[in-house]
């Protein structure tokens, strides 16, 4: 059992880490700060909940149980990072939004304080790792203590519960995705971890033995509900960043026919181990490498090479458009010959934008890429065929 719920607290840690990844902004952010401690109080409930910290807690401290308060008040610590989070999440004017923090937080030490205080008050000598909830459900002030740790967890989930429910109904894409994942995860402590642990509690109450609910079945429930709600937390803030850096590296793929050609006349700086560069970095390093390279280039363009592509893509059936990139490309191909070659500009020179510098961002770029990647003959790089055979082809020999 320790080494499962040891798993689930690494994987909370780990989304930490990953929501974490830039100290600096994060602790000046109220939601990713608060998103983080919850996380992070999250994984150390798991933690402590485990037998073998338990009994490595008591043994330290020499006191029998008092892992047991430290469990409970670091569940309602995480209960009340979990509201501050949703408060934070929801935002508004931020004198209101902190008079709500400090309120949960006072509630929930006003909790924990109350739940320290009923186990000194207690008698509770005989050391139980995984029962104790139903051992001492008859134990005066134990049994007040275990009370207060599940109305205070039940009442952060049921607000959870609400919130989402009303705040989903107001939002979408990925912010109602996440809002449901919550709920599905409060759901699930609430009917897993919860109902099975009163309803336990209850029976010993009666005099009935149902100790398998609160020993057997609450702990893999509480976990697979906490990390359903730490995915549905996490994945609005990480899953478009993700998202963005997977086109980045696409998008740098698709450039490398145009680098492949430019690259030899770009006087950019080299970027150093580019290949552990997150992808959005290593394609803006490309992008400015390319622009670099094409000013450079600039010089060489044959208007008479462009001009004769794109009367020549025109007839093939294309459209404006795509004459016009199949036209640049094959300039471009002509151009980089010319640098590499050191020849002299051509004498049909002028000023003239390329199109991949009329539009931000990287796709005139890749747009221009792939013209280069559909040119005959794959004229990708400096020594292939000459783009004058792309501009007008000659009329038959007829005898």
């Amino acid at each position: 059992m320790s080494l499962v719920v040891y798993l689930a607290a690494v994987v909370f840690g780990m989304t930490s880490v990953l929501l974490f990844r830039r100290p600096r902004t994060a602790v000046r952010d109220p939601l990713a700060l608060s998103t983080c401690v919850a996380i992070v109080l999250g994984a150390l409930v798991f933690v402590c909940a485990a037998p073998a910290t338990l009994r490595t807690v008591n043994e330290l401290t020499g006191v029998t149980n008092f892992g047991a308060p430290l469990t409970y008040g670091m569940l309602s610590a995480y209960s009340c990072a979990v509201l501050v989070l949703l408060i934070n999440w929801r935002g508004g004017p931020r004198p209101v939004v902190r008079r709500a923090v400090l309120r949960s937080m006072a509630a929930y030490g006003v909790l924990v304080t109350a739940i320290v205080v009923l186990f000194l008050l207690a008698d509770a000598d005989t050391e139980r790792l995984t029962d104790l909830d139903t051992y001492y459900a008859g134990t005066p002030f134990m049994r007040e203590m275990i009370l207060l740790y599940l109305l205070g967890h039940s009442a952060a989930m049921l607000v959870m519960c609400a919130v989402c429910v009303k705040w989903s109904r107001e939002v979408g894409g990925l912010l109602r995705v996440g809002l449901r994942l919550i709920l599905l995860g409060a759901l699930l402590d609430l009917v897993g971890f919860q109902v099975t642990k009163y309803t336990a509690v209850v029976a010993r109450w009666t005099g009935h033995d149902l100790d398998f609910l609160s020993t057997s079945v609450a702990p893999p429930m509480a976990s697979l509900a906490a990390l359903v709600c730490s995915v549905g937390f996490a994945l609005p803030r990480l899953l478009p960043s993700v998202l963005a850096h997977w086109r980045g590296l696409d998008d740098y793929r698709r450039l490398g026919p145009l680098w492949s050609l430019v690259k030899s006349v770009s006087t950019a700086p080299r970027q150093p181990s580019v290949r552990w560069r997150l992808p959005r970095a290593r394609l803006q390093w490309r992008e400015v490498s390319i622009h670099d390279a094409l000013l450079t280039l600039a010089p060489y363009f044959d208007h008479r090479v462009r001009e004769g592509a794109r009367e020549a893509a025109l007839r093939a059936g294309r459209s404006p458009h795509e004459a016009r990139l199949a036209a640049e490309a094959a300039m471009l191909t002509d151009a980089a010959r010319r640098a590499t070659a050191h020849e002299e500009p051509p004498d049909a020179t002028g000023s003239y934008r390329l199109h991949a510098t009329e539009v931000p961002g990287a796709s005139g770029l890749v747009e221009l890429s792939q013209a280069l990647h559909r040119l005959p003959g794959r004229a990708g790089a400096p020594g292939g065929p000459d783009p004058s055979a792309l501009t007008e082809p000659e009329e038959p020999h007829v005898a």
